[in-house]
């Protein structure tokens, strides 16, 4: 079966750009990802961030489906437990209505940010996301007119969520872990493992999900894909020496750094790695896919078989907006995504 590719964008601000820029090149690539035959453009939500620039996809959605008419859209995710049930239910009936049978409500469990901006965020609840995150799914569920009505104790039993609309978007829960794979086996919903957070048992987490699946408030059968950073430049010398930058990129993250800009090549040759950063990189790796067309067409088949699924989602998060447009179109040329 031909495999089918997916845009995760995060709306990178690039070196000396500014956040209005990084926004307008998202708009830009999911015209160009409709123009080259991606099945999907999802965005992702991050708060108190100076690098990244989509802290509400539910507004980017609206304007990305303005630009755009075929691609599915979607959000990658919508964070779930920061948030009322019933307002996330009537945001995607909005989307809806203007996108009828093209909105992807992807959804995850993940903060976001840091521990201040998620206590803002959910400043009203106490509980930690885990222990109401099941019960928020049914109420989603009902609300958005995939599940059962709640039962009539419940105290928003009597509430319908607007606009009516005769369509209900797709629903994926998004993971990195073998919890998030068995509650979307749980509540009938699609499955997405973001390789790109944890290059480690996505495939077991997979599989446990295929098994265990049964129809349920979000949905009736499996769906099941992948996202992972790909780097594909002209040659294996070109992508290596990019992925340098997102091996320092991934190293910031990892030691707190959130507000460093994307590294320079200067930044990258002068850094002082010690033993820990080298071990880190080596693991960070199993994150990335990186080279030329014909290696990364290859990793990226074996990827998919791996995740025994058809469809991945890529991203790819580049020193410059042009080298990642460039990646993804030669993925497209790669895949023949029109054909």
């Amino acid at each position: 079966m031909k495999l089918k590719l997916g845009v995760l964008d995060q709306s990178p601000i690039g070196r000396g750009e500014t956040a209005a820029t990084a926004l307008q090149h998202t708009l830009a690539l999911a015209r160009a990802a409709e123009r080259w035959g991606y099945s999907r453009f999802w965005v992702s939500e991050h708060h108190d961030s100076k690098s990244l620039a989509g802290s509400s996809p539910e507004v980017l959605l609206a304007a990305i489906g303005a630009h755009t008419s075929r691609i599915r859209i979607g959000s990658g995710g919508v964070l779930l437990p920061h948030y009322s049930p019933y307002k996330v239910a009537e945001n995607f009936r909005v989307l809806e209505g203007l996108y009828a049978g093209r909105v992807d409500l992807g959804i995850g469990r993940a903060p976001g940010g840091m521990p201040l901006s998620s206590r803002a965020l959910r400043k009203d609840s106490p509980k930690e996301p885990d222990e109401h995150f099941p019960q928020s799914l049914r109420e989603l569920a009902a609300y958005i007119g995939k599940g059962e009505r709640l039962e009539p104790t419940h105290p928003f039993a009597e509430l319908n969520a607007s606009p009516h609309v005769d369509t209900t978007p797709e629903v994926w829960l998004l993971g990195s872990s073998i919890y998030s794979a068995a509650v979307a086996a749980q509540m009938g919903a699609g499955f997405s493992f973001a390789h790109f957070i944890n290059g480690e048992g996505g495939q077991g987490a997979v599989r446990d999900y295929l098994k265990h699946f049964r129809p349920g408030p979000l949905g009736d059968r499996p769906n099941v894909s992948a996202c992972v950073f790909v780097i594909c430049a002209e040659t294996d010398e070109a992508a290596e020496g990019e992925a340098r930058l997102t091996d320092l990129r991934l190293l910031y993250l990892e030691k707190g750094q959130f507000q460093q800009p994307f590294p320079t090549m200067e930044e990258a040759n002068a850094y002082p790695y010690c033993d820990w950063d080298r071990l880190r990189i080596t693991e960070n790796r199993k994150r990335i896919i990186v080279g030329g067309p014909s290696k990364v067409k290859k990793e990226l088949e074996s990827f998919a078989d791996s995740y025994r699924t058809n469809e991945i989602l890529v991203t790819c998060i580049m020193s410059d907006f042009n080298k990642r447009v460039r990646s993804y179109e030669r993925l497209a040329d790669l895949f023949e995504l029109l054909d």
